[in-house]
């Protein structure tokens, strides 16, 4: 699924911010503290960024007609 790009509740831009979460998540960070750094502090976009999950390697597995 493709992140969205406003909050579905709130209305905040937030696709933006998805890359620098995933990439200080890999770097050793916690989701909290991603999250924190990234300053989203309402609870409906931070459910928005944790409940993403990328399905495109997944999907690239399959076989191209």
């Amino acid at each position: 699924m493709i992140i969205p790009i406003r909050c579905f509740s709130c209305g905040k831009p937030i696709a933006h911010l998805y890359k620098k979460y995933k990439t200080l998540v890999e770097a050793g960070k916690t989701q909290k503290e991603a999250l924190d750094e990234l300053g989203i502090k309402r609870y409906c976009c931070r459910a928005k960024i944790l409940g993403q999950s990328d399905t495109l390697e997944l999907v690239n597995k399959f076989k191209k007609f």
